[in-house]
């Protein structure tokens, strides 16, 4: 049951991913792009985000337990640091040299471009060896 859930919650993210056109490197260097041909659509994508974000939380927080069992993770420790900067740069120099991030990068492998070929293996590169650096727990 856990694992049809997981697929189905995958399937809905990816499929929202395409319909909103995040998995297009092209409309998502418009959008970063201000001063040139700039494409606001994904701002609308992002804004549309809150409020869906914001009824799941409303509905989780008044159950004891998640739907399929376990328990609700605690809060992350708020901690800004030397290194979580340094992860947040590279994601967004990442994002802005090629206009994919990792959920549209995994879901545009179901209709590979050469450009998302070479960059998923080097972005799975770089998230392994930042957890032999830095240690698996962070």
């Amino acid at each position: 049951m856990r694992a049809a859930a997981f697929l189905l919650a995958g399937a809905l993210f990816g499929l929202g991913l395409v319909l909103a056109g995040m998995t297009d490197p092209a409309k998502v260097l418009n959008f970063l792009d201000v001063a040139g041909p700039w494409d606001p659509s994904l701002a609308f994508v992002m804004l549309g985000a809150i409020p869906t974000f914001a009824l799941g939380q409303r509905f989780a927080r008044r159950r004891p337990a998640p739907l399929l069992g376990g328990s609700f993770p605690g809060r992350p420790q708020a901690r800004v640091d030397a290194r979580l900067l340094f992860g947040a740069a590279l994601f967004g120099l990442g994002w802005g040299l090629y206009g994919l991030c990792p959920g549209p990068a995994v879901t545009s492998l179901g209709w590979p471009r050469m450009e998302t070929l070479v960059f998923v293996p080097a972005m799975l590169a770089g998230m392994r060896a930042a957890q032999i650096l830095f240690g698996a727990d962070r």
